[in-house]
């Protein structure tokens, strides 16, 4: 195996897959909630474009835990967009746990990391219609 051979996945797109017990109510929630419409679809899938970058909500037997953010957003603005969410019915999660506290469902996120060239972070989570946790982040510079 040589270097390149090594560096397949590296040299990759990365694409997420959130699962979907109802695909009909979760293209609702992200077309009514997040203005967002799937760019392509197909029996069983809901194929989104964000930046460039693909995510797809399939249709699943199976649940989300929701317990850890499974995608997140990464914005230059962080209350404008949470203000609109809010707008549209997005109810953001509260946290309460040490060395993380929102206000307003807004958190500061200490450090980042250094080729972001932040010092920290503002993050903000919600659950879609499916259970998805899903996050929206800010650098600080």
């Amino acid at each position: 195996m040589d270097a390149d051979d090594r560096n397949l996945l590296a040299r990759a797109r990365v694409a997420t897959r959130l699962p979907a017990q109802n695909l009909d109510r979760a293209r609702r929630f992200y077309a009514q909630r997040l203005g967002l419409e799937p760019v392509d679809e197909r029996p069983g899938g809901l194929l989104y474009r964000c930046g460039g970058v693909d995510f797809v909500v399939f249709q699943s037997t199976g649940a989300s835990p929701g317990t850890f953010t499974q995608m997140a957003w990464e914005v230059d603005d962080i209350e404008t967009v949470v203000s609109e969410l809010k707008g549209r019915g997005v109810v953001f999660e509260e946290v309460d746990v040490p060395g993380l506290r929102t206000r307003d469902g807004i958190a500061e996120v200490e450090g980042n990391y250094p080729s972001k060239g932040a010092r920290g972070e503002r993050a903000a989570w919600f659950r879609d219609s499916e259970g998805n946790l899903l996050g929206i982040g800010e650098p600080v510079a």
